[in-house]
């Protein structure tokens, strides 16, 4: 029996569990926490928008594109998805399931390596990062025998 992962995020943190087969329920393998998604985007971001010239008479102010939480997000997802993709090179698991809010869900998805997606047997759109491991046990009772 493969070795299954199951990777349970929000923008700001995340646990990373196996489980080893029947009936050996859930291990923790590690847990991430990323503060930076927790700060407001005026901390984040480093100044002001900046000054242009604006074309006829009058300035204009440059925003940045994307808000930097999101940024943050983004970068919090990216580092999430080499985790899978290391642990999927190195032969850790066999199969992983996915749970995380939709917005960060779709960041995940968006980051994943080809192989690594192909893995991902379910995927849950919601927020058990705050859930203890019995309840997450019983999330998973459908896709895991723990």
């Amino acid at each position: 029996m493969a070795i299954t992962w199951i990777l349970v995020a929000n923008a700001s943190l995340a646990r990373l569990y196996a489980n080893l087969g029947p009936k050996k329920g859930l291990q923790l393998v590690k847990e991430i926490a990323h503060p930076e998604s927790r700060m407001k985007n005026a901390d984040l971001a480093s100044d002001r928008a900046g000054k242009m010239q604006a074309a006829g008479s009058g300035h204009g102010a440059r925003e940045q594109p994307t808000p930097p939480k999101l940024n943050a997000a983004r970068t919090f997802a990216q580092m999430l998805a080499k985790e899978l993709y290391m642990g999927r090179s190195h032969n850790k698991f066999g199969r992983a399931i996915l749970i995380a809010p939709p917005a960060f869900m779709g960041m995940l998805n968006a980051t994943l390596d080809r192989p690594t997606a192909q893995l991902i047997s379910d995927r849950f759109e919601k927020d058990y990062t705050k859930s203890p491991e019995p309840d997450l046990r019983g999330h998973l009772k459908d896709c895991l025998f723990v």
